[in-house]
């Protein structure tokens, strides 16, 4: 019988360099996603100096700077995040869904992999959950995302 082939990322960020891509739009929350970021990133061998953390006001310009970091070609890997929470207007749904297809448009018009850390909560309370406590830190998890499909490209 044959032996199918895999591939699969390891999750060693050693020797990439990658930008982190930070709102400051509620920078409370978003602060908390950014540290679980780069402490998951670090304690997988990444260098403080390969990484560069760019701040923009809010989820809306976050495509631009994605893609702007992405066809810089100077970064293995981006890690978008942010964190959006409904309000009584219809806003909550424009921004977020332009947000959400613009980032996904820069990545798959650069091939370059971002980690996807844009909370979208109807409330405080679920963003607080989100970014450390109840539902553990989004920051990571779109770090960790970044990192293994950064990994898997490289294999294929």
């Amino acid at each position: 019988m044959n032996t199918m082939t895999t591939i699969e990322g390891k999750l060693d960020a050693k020797g990439l360099k990658i930008a982190i891509a930070a709102t400051r739009f509620n920078d409370f929350i978003v602060e908390r996603l950014v540290n679980g970021a780069l402490d998951y990133l670090c304690r997988h061998g990444l260098e403080p100096e390969n990484v560069t953390l760019v701040r923009v006001p809010g989820a809306f310009e976050l495509p631009l700077i994605c893609q702007k970091l992405a066809s810089s070609k100077k970064f293995n890997g981006i890690v978008a995040l942010g964190a959006v929470i409904r309000g009584s207007t219809p806003h909550f749904d424009y921004v977020c869904n332009e947000a959400s297809k613009g980032i996904a448009q820069a990545m798959l018009q650069h091939s370059t992999p971002i980690g996807f850390g844009l909370l979208t909560c109807d409330n405080l309370e679920q963003a607080i959950d989100r970014a450390g406590t109840k539902s553990g830190n989004k920051g990571v998890e779109a770090a960790e995302a970044m990192l293994e499909t950064v990994r898997v490209l490289e294999q294929l």
